[in-house]
């Protein structure tokens, strides 16, 4: 046989690789491959620790005589593909779980085999799905989960509870009903606040909830000191913990805000001009600490403090983890048999809540199982509206004035005129400093007060802004009470 007579390696390269894989794009227009009747897809162009879709490919060829090819030649096949595959259908890849058909949602077990767990409301099993309804993407992060056990009858949920060390049957079911909402790829769920004293086991206790998901290899993170670092590692897990926090700087609660209900990252591509990479993210978030000083409006309604306490006997590292670990297939069964249990209830949407997803989530649990999850919620919520007043003396100067008013009173002022009545309210008649952080102009005003309009309205203060022909104003309202035949009818 001649040299012309030869096949070209890329040829070779090219057609084993439509043969054994299935290669598609996804909106953002990352190229993926994913092997014949596997759910795993790898984008064509990782070099990631975890194998890459050219080491998969070459060992392919290799395995099944088709020979090894220098580099040069795989770069022209797989050039080729990507160009072919930009002309496919769009898919997106998930992380962990993923919707799927007929209103089921998928559990990814992070096996190779590609066993993974469909929940439905009818019930719960372990298949491997069909890879043009779920296409997972795995990274660093993914760790395995076990096989859940069938029929644990409730088992599970009271070992985890046992092992944990929540102060009270509020944090326990809010921490149930958090492990629900992780499962369910469309709903926001709020971030859950470890807290308590020194010794409470808040960091063991957080890697405990986020292992149910991620498996072992999931643990806590220290919070990155930039952004782009966060949403990095955001990006490549399902459930991100950050450990041990003690200050939120208003960048960083932002951040958390949008990593809890959602965004988009742009930035510009590598080795690139004008082409940009767009990531979309929204994640179950968990954070631990002691305290972590003065929380801004917009992240206490995404927070969920969960209390703990100090455990009455000690015990070590190795034995805790080990007992986890031997219980973990029971935990996740018994998580899974009442998330299919929960998503079968029907419930009222509470139509007052920020979180209104997860407040429905709450009220399906009540209704399953005869807990106060909702309501355990809304307290929390009230607490946190204290906190963040207790920490803005801003919040607190604006409700002393506003106790001054009779109810149903309505004032109107420009946002200066608010300022100067604000300022002398609370300097008072010994003319105390302002505090650091003391709005300075009339805009700088009237931001703060939308950022503290939902606290505020909390305690009964509405603010509302407004113009007239003249100008701008804000109003500041105390609704009168409701009359007594107005209650009885709300109940």
């Amino acid at each position: 046989m001649t040299d012309e007579d030869k096949t070209p390696a890329r040829q070779i390269i090219t057609d084993y690789a439509q043969d054994h894989f299935r290669y598609f794009r996804t909106t953002e227009g990352t190229v993926y491959a994913q092997k014949n009747g596997h759910p795993v897809a790898r984008p064509i162009r990782s070099q990631g620790t975890t194998g890459s879709h050219r080491q998969e490919l070459m060992v392919g060829l290799y395995n099944d005589g088709k020979g090894s090819f220098n580099g040069s030649a795989l770069k022209e096949a797989l050039d080729l593909i990507e160009a072919l595959a930009l002309s496919q259908d769009v898919q997106a890849t998930y992380i962990r779980v993923a919707p799927g058909f007929d209103g089921a949602t998928w559990l990814d077990l992070g096996r190779d085999d590609g066993q993974s767990v469909r929940i439905h409301p009818t019930g719960w099993d372990v298949l491997t799905p069909d890879p043009r309804e779920v296409c997972w993407r795995r990274t660093q992060l993914t760790g395995e989960l076990p096989i859940p056990e069938k029929d644990t009858d409730g088992k599970g949920i009271d070992a985890l509870l046992r092992l944990c060390n929540f102060a009270g049957a509020e944090s326990e079911c809010l921490a149930i009903a958090w492990l629900i909402g992780c499962l369910e790829p469309s709903v926001p769920v709020p971030a859950p606040f470890l807290t308590g004293p020194q010794g409470a086991g808040k960091s063991t206790g957080g890697r405990m909830l986020v292992r149910i998901i991620e498996g072992m290899k999931g643990d806590l993170r220290r919070a990155p000191k930039d952004e782009e670092n966060l949403i990095t590692a955001v990006a490549a897990g399902w459930v991100t913990a950050l450990d041990n926090l003690s200050h939120l700087a208003p960048d960083l609660s932002d951040l958390m805000c949008c990593i809890v209900t959602g965004a988009e990252s742009v930035k510009r591509a590598l080795f690139s001009d004008g082409d940009v990479y767009l990531s979309r993210y929204r994640r179950p978030l968990l954070l631990t600490g002691i305290d972590v000083g003065v929380i801004r409006p917009d992240l206490a309604e995404r927070l969920l403090p969960l209390r703990l306490e100090r455990p009455r006997v000690r015990r070590t590292e190795a034995e805790l983890w080990a007992e986890y670990e031997s219980v973990l297939p029971v935990i996740l069964g018994s998580l899974l048999d009442l998330t299919v249990k929960v998503r079968a209830t029907q419930a009222e949407i509470p139509a007052d809540l920020r979180m209104a997803d997860f407040a429905h989530l709450c009220a399906q649990l009540d209704a399953a199982t005869g807990l106060a999850s909702l309501n355990a919620y809304r307290a929390t919520l009230d607490d946190l509206n204290d906190d963040v007043i207790e920490g803005d003396l801003l919040a607190q100067t604006v409700l002393k004035h506003a106790a001054g008013l009779d109810p149903g009173a309505e004032v109107r002022m420009a946002s200066a005129e608010w300022l100067h009545a604000l300022t002398q309210l609370y300097t008072g008649d010994d003319f105390r400093p302002l505090p650091k952080g003391w709005p300075t102009t009339g805009k700088v005003l009237s931001d703060r007060l939308k950022r503290l309009q939902p606290t505020l309205a909390a305690r009964g203060v509405l603010v509302d802004w407004g113009r007239t022909k003249a100008a701008r104003y804000i109003e500041m309202t105390r609704p009168a009470p409701p009359a007594p035949h107005e209650q009885a009818e709300a109940f």
